[in-house]
């Protein structure tokens, strides 16, 4: 591995140019790195953070790679990671036209990490350097304590997933503004709208640009004039507004269980034990530190495909090269029928709420259109399509991009269909067959593929010096019974006493004509000097 020289370097400046002037904002100072094939299978286990601490699951993925590569050798163009300096990875064989689309690409990448705000905590750190200073730390402990370290990552990382991201921001929030979310907008958005009245995504964006529209014109007295227009139309909005606030939980400092356990262990409080609390704020730094990209992995690679489509194929070095680019384009942005993927659905989402907002078709006006041919023509000329999607890019997660701006018309631009699959006994093959071509239903194909860990967090009231409680809240989604006696096993560990969990199971029976039904209960899981029972609530 070893930096690009100076030829290739200079593409990279003015490529930093040009997507400036396309309104890509970056910070100027960017690490580039050649690596080889075998590089990238060595630094993919640890995210492409060369120094980020070791640890034996990574040695076995490498080799699980390894035997991979063997068998399907592939050749990725570009990494790119999140730090400061920005530092990204390219393959030692790229010649210098696919060098200028992937360094468009890559330049995207990082307008994203640097501008998006679900990335702010990430803002003002070198986590390459932490990281260094975590594996040195890691390392001493090692040297001391042995095989108990591992211990204390694995148990650690095995909850790392629920780490509390969004109270991460919200507290950020808090910091920066010295001020609460108002807290009757946060109901009635987060709350009444979609969960009392079941307003769709359209309904409730309608009411947000309103209320903006309000912000804009009476500044401090929107939300007062806001909620007096609503009176009138919901009544019942202030009694069960009022009755939220009675009966709101309080949210605690300790919704994030790694901080809990690091606090409030009495087994990691004891004084021959303060080491582990080291560890565990290092996994929980990593976590926190990733979170934010899987949350916008379609947004991501989407804007990234977008800018390096637009700004390459406008550069007059893609000459002679045309047939090239189509080649690696098509199979980088190509929709797949079975399957996702993220490159070719962000970018074709960018592209059309570029266009849509360009005709004024994101507003009220279009959408109470019902008449397909005044839809089609329909044209505002209101030129906001670049300004739209740069909004987007700082203030969206993947979960509101998919919800808000999959519509019909989307899908049957670009084809789109739900897959579904089913058992051919007289041909002992699995089929294939276009289940729905319904937005809903692709939409919704498209958010059960994202990002979603469980919501896991302690019982104040029976948690004691004795025993951990804990409460799954169920969204409709199991837990995976088979990780449930492991998890426990390690938190029993951390917590120096029983480990309880609450949690809600789902069974599928099937009736003796064929038809498949589902059984919710809940079950309360007691690990005890490591022995794993389950017993039904």
């Amino acid at each position: 591995m070893y930096l690009i020289d100076q030829h290739t370097k200079a593409i990279m400046e003015e490529c930093k140019e040009r997507a400036r002037d396309a309104g890509l904002n970056f910070e100027n100072e960017t690490l580039e790195y050649i690596v080889t094939n075998r590089d990238l299978l060595d630094l993919s286990p640890k995210y492409m953070i060369p120094t980020l601490y070791d640890y034996w699951v990574n040695d076995i993925e490498v080799l699980q790679q390894y035997a991979k590569y063997k068998l399907y050798p592939s050749n990725p163009f570009e990494t790119v990671i999140n730090s400061r300096p920005a530092i990204s990875f390219y393959n030692d064989n790229n010649p210098d036209w696919l060098n200028i689309m992937i360094f468009y690409h890559v330049l995207a990448h990082i307008d994203f990490f640097q501008n998006n705000i679900y990335f702010s905590h990430t803002w003002d750190d070198d986590f390459v350097g932490i990281a260094l200073a975590d594996k040195r730390l890691i390392n001493m402990y090692r040297s001391k304590y042995g095989r108990w370290v591992d211990y204390v990552i694995e148990f650690a990382r095995s909850i790392d997933n629920i780490v509390g991201f969004y109270f991460i921001i919200f507290n950020q929030y808090i910091e920066e503004t010295h001020k609460d979310p108002p807290p009757k907008l946060d109901f009635f958005f987060n709350h009444f709208l979609p969960d009392i009245i079941k307003a769709n995504e359209l309904d409730r964006y309608k009411y947000l640009e309103h209320f903006n529209e309000l912000l804009e014109k009476h500044n401090n007295r929107a939300e007062q004039i806001f909620f007096s227009e609503l009176s009138s139309k919901y009544p019942e909005l202030e009694a069960i507004y009022n009755n939220y606030i009675k009966t709101k939980p309080k949210v605690t400092k300790y919704s994030d269980l790694l901080t809990f356990l690091n606090e409030k262990s009495p087994f990691l409080n004891k004084v021959e034990n303060q080491w582990m609390k080291d560890i565990i704020v290092i996994i929980r730094n990593t976590a926190l530190y990733f979170a934010p990209q899987l949350r916008t992995k379609i947004m991501n690679e989407g804007w990234a495909s977008y800018w390096h489509d637009k700004l390459f194929r406008n550069d007059e070095r893609i000459c002679g090269h045309e047939i090239d680019y189509a080649k690696i384009n098509a199979a980088v942005t190509s929709i797949s029928r079975i399957g996702l993927n993220p490159y070719a659905i962000g970018m074709r989402l960018y592209q059309y709420i570029e266009e849509f907002a360009d005709k004024g078709k994101l507003y009220r006006q279009f959408q109470e259109l019902e008449n397909i041919y005044e839809r089609e023509s329909f044209d505002a000329k209101t030129g906001e399509g670049l300004k739209t999607i740069f909004d987007i890019r700082k203030y969206f997660t993947d979960y509101n991009f998919i919800k808000i701006f999959v519509d019909q018309d989307f899908v049957d631009r670009h084809q789109l269909f739900v897959v579904g699959k089913q058992y051919n006994p007289n041909e002992q093959l699995i089929d294939y067959y276009i289940k729905s071509r319904k937005a809903e239903d692709y939409k919704q194909m498209l958010t059960d593929s994202l990002y979603h860990p469980p919501v896991i967090t302690p019982d104040l009231d029976k948690t004691n010096e004795n025993q951990l409680y804990l409460i799954h809240k169920f969204e409709g989604k199991p837990l995976v019974q088979e990780f449930i006696p492991e998890v426990l096993i390690g938190l029993e560990y951390l917590w120096g006493g029983d480990a309880i969990l609450e949690t809600t199971q789902v069974i599928i029976r099937q009736s003796e004509d064929g038809v498949y039904s589902e059984e919710q209960k809940k079950v309360r899981y007691l690990c005890r000097q490591r022995n794993v029972t389950i017993e039904e609530i």
